[in-house]
């Protein structure tokens, strides 16, 4: 059986649990706190050097690091994947988007916010808060239109970027400006199996460490 890493309050993690859910795979979810340092354990940095979540063991044993990898392995074969070239580029495009433009700055001025943090780097939180808003910015222009990222079927791509463009509110952002992404995200929901099981992080998330991994 597969068995997940993961912490509930994060948007990487979340976005495989919604993979999983809607493909109808069995797995045992192994909870890791990351703020109490369980990320940092021998035995999770055997699976994942970087000290990361989630991860994902597969039945040989053999484990995959990075929400957007395991979010392409589990949807190898898959309509999750287009099979032409052409589109599952375009789904790279937007998996790479979303590392890049929407979660370091959405996920961590989410995480800041939440957890106090905002008020002690609030110049910082700023610039984060404004880069997230040119990702979603970004975003809408591509949605106007459409129903979903990529030749407007439902894919990874949208799985990965609805995880934190889901919850900009938490950051601090009013979606009331960006309807095409308003749309885009009801149609994620409306799609079979959707479900959201993305929970607030722990109290101890307010004193622990991590580094960038903690919203990971």
């Amino acid at each position: 059986m597969l068995k997940l890493y993961d912490y509930a309050g994060s948007g990487n993690c979340y976005k495989v649990r919604l993979l999983l859910a809607q493909l109808g795979h069995e797995y045992e979810r192994v909870p890791v706190d990351i703020f109490a340092g369980e990320s940092t354990t021998p035995e999770h940095l055997a699976r994942n050097p970087a000290g990361r979540t989630p991860v994902l063991e597969l039945p040989s044993g053999e484990t995959i690091a990075e929400s957007n990898a395991i979010l392409l392995y589990l949807a190898e074969g898959t309509p999750f994947l287009p099979g032409d070239l052409l589109g599952r580029a375009h789904v790279w495009q937007w998996l790479f988007f979303e590392q890049n433009f929407l979660e370091p700055n959405l996920g961590t001025a989410r995480f800041w916010r939440l957890t106090g943090r905002d008020a002690e780097r609030p110049e910082a939180f700023a610039a984060r808060v404004e880069a997230g808003r040119v990702a979603l910015e970004m975003l809408e222009r591509h949605l106007a239109g459409r129903r979903f990222l990529v030749d407007d079927h439902y894919t990874v791509a949208d799985v990965s970027l609805f995880a934190y463009a889901h919850v900009t509110q938490d950051a601090g952002i009013d979606v009331g400006p960006y309807p095409a992404g308003r749309g885009w995200l009801d149609n994620v929901r409306a799609t079979v199996g959707f479900t959201n099981d993305l929970d607030p992080y722990l109290p101890n998330a307010k004193t622990g460490t991590g580094g960038r991994s903690v919203h990971s």
